[in-house]
C-alpha cells in the first residue's frame, strides 16, 4: 500500500500518487544530490568535512543534508564539524547520527536582518575559529 511508504505524503501526496500510477520507488532527496555529486569518490583525500545549515536542532536528524554528508564521511571515518546560524533545541542529537561538533555562527543576539546581512563574516570568523582549533590538532 503507498499509503504507508515513508514519504508519499510528501509535496501534498505526489509521492504516492507517482508511485501508485508511474510505478515510481520514493528515494530521499540527500541521496539523489550525494550520488550526483560523487561525493563518496572524494572523501577518499578527505581529512575534515565541514557541513551545514540555517539552524541545527533535533530535527536535522531526520533525513537533512548534514546528516547525508555525515553519513558519508562516517564511512571513510572522517570527523564531521558542523555550522549553522543557530543551534535550536536538543542539537545534541546530531552527536548520535554522525556529526562531531557543531558551531552556530550568529555571536550573539541580533535581529534576523543582521544576522542575513552579517551572513557571509559571521562564517568565516566561525570557519577560521574551527580552522584554529584544527591546527591544534598537529
Amino acid at each position: 500500500d503507498v499509503l504507508d511508504t515513508a514519504g508519499s505524503g510528501a509535496a501534498g501526496g505526489m509521492g504516492a500518487a507517482l508511485m501508485a500510477f508511474a510505478n515510481a520507488s520514493l528515494k530521499p532527496g540527500i541521496e539523489l544530490v550525494l550520488e550526483a555529486v560523487k561525493l563518496s569518490e572524494d572523501m577518499q583525500q578527505t581529512d575534515l568535512v565541514i557541513t551545514g545549515e540555517g539552524r541545527i536542532d533535533h530535527q536535522t536528524v531526520f533525513g537533512k543534508t548534514p546528516m547525508g554528508v555525515a553519513k558519508v564521511a562516517k564511512q571513510f571515518a572522517i570527523p564531521v564539524i558542523g555550522i549553522a546560524g543557530s543551534l535550536g533545541k536538543d542539537h545534541q542529537a546530531v552527536y548520535e547520527c554522525g556529526i562531531d561538533a557543531v558551531f552556530a555562527a550568529v555571536p550573539g543576539a541580533m535581529t534576523l536582518q543582521q544576522a542575513f546581512t552579517d551572513a557571509k563574516v559571521n562564517v568565516e570568523n566561525v570557519a577560521e575559529n574551527i580552522a584554529q582549533l584544527w591546527a591544534l590538532k598537529g
